[in-house]
């Protein structure tokens, strides 16, 4: 393996595990660990089956992780769509303030 190859490979496994950057990952990993606990303590304290109450912990995990992860990133998607039209209708009320094209401005007999 080369060094190029090497080094490729480390900076794609450091990515992965760049946490505090990616969006919603950090908070993901802390609800599904919650979600993990309550529910393995959960079906433990119903069953007293210590490695199914694992398994459905780490069941729990999964799922509480990937629901908080979509949540989020939904949140986030929607959040940019809204600033991007709320930045577009600033860019034309600047563009056309004080023209006849501004649909703030009062209408007049003379226009």
């Amino acid at each position: 393996m080369t060094e190029e190859g090497g080094k490729s490979q480390a900076s794609k496994v450091q990515s992965i595990l760049d946490i505090q950057n990616t969006p919603c990952a950090r908070e993901s990993i802390l609800h599904g660990a919650g979600g993990s606990v309550v529910a393995g303590l959960v079906h433990f304290l119903a069953t007293s089956r210590v490695k199914r109450s694992f398994d459905v912990g780490v069941a729990g995990f999964m799922l509480t992780t990937l629901g908080s992860w979509f949540y989020c990133r939904y949140n986030n998607a929607k959040l940019r769509v809204q600033q991007r039209i709320i930045q577009d209708g600033i860019k034309n009320k600047v563009m056309y303030e004080g023209t006849s094209l501004d649909p703030t401005r009062k209408k007049t007999e003379d226009e």
